[in-house]
């Protein structure tokens, strides 16, 4: 049979020889991880629900190959043999060197700009993340996750199970023995099956409750952000754990529960009062979501323009929810270098169950998540 080579890759960055489309993968790869914090505010993957590309800055990967010049100018050699790591051995002509002003006259570096999908970000960015403090809890009461395992090859089986890869090769060996090589024909005996083992692995349970600020004073690039943050939240929960819930609450001086379409889509206005969507969180933990059968993990976003008179009062219900809490979240997003008088009675607040984050631009989503879902080492009291 003759020998083929089935290869898949982005027609816009893979269009050269088939043996340079691993190193051009690996450079989209780098591309990817330095860029992270770019990519996660792209607005044509955020504003499709994962469904959009990104267009990602490659270098270009041109063979090495042999330049003739003219002798009439400087060169720069391999030495004589006696220089050491470091040393230098040359340098450039002084035509080639910029100048650091002006319109400049030399060439640029060679880039493409490839197609990058949500897979290829998720890859990279869920790698660094997970719930801190996972813990499973009192009393058996670990969610249960069930899993379908390929153990063995069998010559029996449903055909949606059939594996082709070893019917052809039984096919194939069984022929050549008779001394007729080829696939066919393929007898009821070269069937193979895959089969499958039913694994229930214990999982503690957590609950995430995302909450955020829709009132007046959000503008568009606040809600951005907020919702940014929250769809990659959303995407890293759901990729990596099978039983963690997410509670989606909406404020702005009153709260209330919506659904996942309402959170991400309808604005709101009004004033603000944060200590609302804390009360509300506390009423759900104590009607559904207790401490003892749940990990809680509160997040809530907000700008930090509270009613005065409302901070004292969200101090003592944040530091309630903490007592509960697995982990307690607050992000505010101040793109004015001010400090709102929220955050000020926060970061007074001294407790190893509550991490904070000021953002200041969209490429602060990356390092929140970080911030937000990273083990980090427990204070020792």
């Amino acid at each position: 049979m003759k020998d083929f080579n089935l290869s898949y890759g982005h027609w816009d960055l893979y269009h050269k020889a088939l043996k340079d489309e691993q190193r051009h993968d690996e450079k989209v790869q780098e591309a990817i991880k330095n860029n992270l914090a770019h990519l996660l505010s792209e607005e044509s993957i955020i504003m499709t629900n994962g469904e959009g590309m990104a267009r990602l800055p490659v270098r270009s990967m041109d063979e090495y190959k042999l330049r003739y010049g003219s002798n009439d100018s400087s060169q720069v050699g391999q030495g004589d043999g006696s220089s050491a790591v470091g040393d230098t051995i040359g340098k450039l002509p002084a035509q080639s060197q910029g100048k650091g002003e002006g319109a400049g006259d030399q060439p640029g570096v060679n880039y493409y700009e490839a197609n990058v999908s949500l897979d290829d970000i998720e890859a990279h960015l869920f790698k660094d993340l997970e719930l801190p403090f996972l813990e499973k809890k009192e009393n058996g009461n670990e969610g249960e996750v069930e899993e379908f395992i390929y153990r063995d090859i069998r010559k029996s089986g449903v055909m949606g199970n059939l594996d082709k890869k070893r019917t052809l090769f039984s096919a194939m060996k069984r022929n050549t023995i008779k001394g007729t090589p080829g696939i066919y024909p393929i007898t009821r005996d070269d069937l193979r099956f895959k089969t499958w083992e039913d694994v229930r692995k214990p999982e503690s349970r957590a609950v995430v409750f995302a909450l955020m600020d829709t009132s007046g004073s959000m503008g568009a690039f606040e809600k951005y952000i907020a919702r940014s943050f929250f769809f990659w939240m959303k995407r890293f929960l759901e990729t990596k754990y099978a039983s963690v819930k997410i509670i989606y609450i909406a404020h702005h001086t009153q709260a209330r529960v919506c659904d996942e379409e309402e959170f991400f889509s309808k604005g709101e206005s009004g004033g603000t009062i944060c200590s609302s969507v804390y009360e509300k969180a506390l009423e759900m933990i104590e009607e559904s979501y207790s401490p003892k059968l749940y990990n809680l993990y509160p997040v809530h976003f907000s700008d930090g323009d509270n009613l005065s008179s409302d901070n004292n009062k969200c101090v003592e219900l944040v530091k309630k929810l903490t007592a509960l809490s697995t982990l307690f979240s607050y992000g505010e997003i101040n793109p004015y270098y001010r400090q709102s008088t929220l955050m000020k009675v926060y970061e007074q607040i001294k407790n190893e169950k509550n991490r904070f984050f000021i953002f200041k631009d969209k490429q602060d989503i990356y390092p929140a998540l970080k911030h937000f879902f990273s083990v980090k080492e427990k204070a020792t009291s």
